[in-house]
């Protein structure tokens, strides 16, 4: 009995620039969570403000300028410059809200890949 030889997968249609830098930004946001208020906090404001700002740009890219708009708000909440301070229970949900919308940005920022030359 011959065996086919397996044929090689197309190529995604879409490629997802921003989803690398969503997790890692909605990880960062999750393990940050006991240490809201410590010493290491400002190391966490440094990653999810530089993710965000990411993010955006790669929603810019793709002309998807709509997810764009929350990343900016995420960095400018997270920023270590000028840290705002808020009460716990409001950063909490604030933390919530930014990693659902790291993993959502990271999942539906997308452009068209090309194709590929035959």
């Amino acid at each position: 009995m011959a065996s086919r030889a397996p044929r090689p997968a197309d190529p995604p249609l879409r490629q997802r620039n921003a989803l690398v830098p969503g997790m890692i930004g909605a990880a960062a946001l999750v393990a940050g969570i006991p240490l809201l208020g410590g010493e290491f906090a400002l190391i966490i404001h440094f990653i999810v403000a530089i993710l965000a700002l990411i993010v955006a740009w790669f929603a810019i890219q793709a002309k998807q300028w709509w997810w764009a708009l929350p990343m900016v708000a995420i960095a400018v909440l997270w920023n270590p410059v000028y840290p705002l301070h808020l009460d716990a229970p409001v950063r909490l949900v604030l933390t919530v809200v930014a990693t659902a919308s790291f993993i959502a940005a990271g999942a539906l920022v997308w452009v068209p890949r090309p194709a590929p030359a035959r």
